[in-house]
């Protein structure tokens, strides 16, 4: 793949995740199998490729429809155009099971009564956040919160 091979990035700018590439592909190998550096390389590469062999295709057949926005039916005629035709079902069936989690996780955001706080509380929520984050990240026992920070935790537990 040639550096500049996508429009105005570099091939960094278009890599994926290596830590999670490396666990996805870990998680799909039996345990006993070890898998070379090089070989982990080489694989994310490819999905790299594939990702951009979808969506080149898939933005050639929504503009053969007269289309500004790539639609999840134009990924699926991609894959068929391209000869994936035999996964359509599982990616369509994996497409269905996020617009259903997306769904749950925007309706629990609107359904949480956050916003009854005041600024202050949330403020001092939000500082002990980041104070136990802060002692996860160090290892590190957290003071005990202050009686403001204890009142606005309380709020936040309750409406949660």
């Amino acid at each position: 793949m040639d550096p500049m091979d996508i429009v105005g990035k570099t091939k960094e700018d278009a890599s994926l995740p290596k830590a999670t590439m490396t666990k996805i592909i870990k998680e799909m190998l039996p345990p006993d199998v070890r898998v070379a550096r090089d070989a982990q390389d080489l694989l994310i590469e490819c999905c790299v490729e594939f990702i951009n062999l979808i969506s080149s295709e898939s933005n050639e057949v929504c503009n053969r429809e007269d289309k500004r926005t790539i639609a999840p039916e134009h990924v699926l005629k991609a894959l068929e155009v391209l000869g994936f035709g035999e996964y359509i079902e599982e990616v369509y069936a994996a497409y269905e099971q996020h617009k259903l989690e997306t769904v749950d996780t925007v309706r629990a955001g609107k359904c949480s009564n956050v916003a009854e706080m005041t600024e202050e509380e949330a403020l001092a929520a939000q500082q002990r956040m980041f104070a136990e984050a802060r002692a996860r990240m160090n290892r590190v026992v957290a003071a005990p919160p202050k009686q403001q920070d204890s009142e606005a935790e309380q709020k936040l537990d309750s409406q949660l």
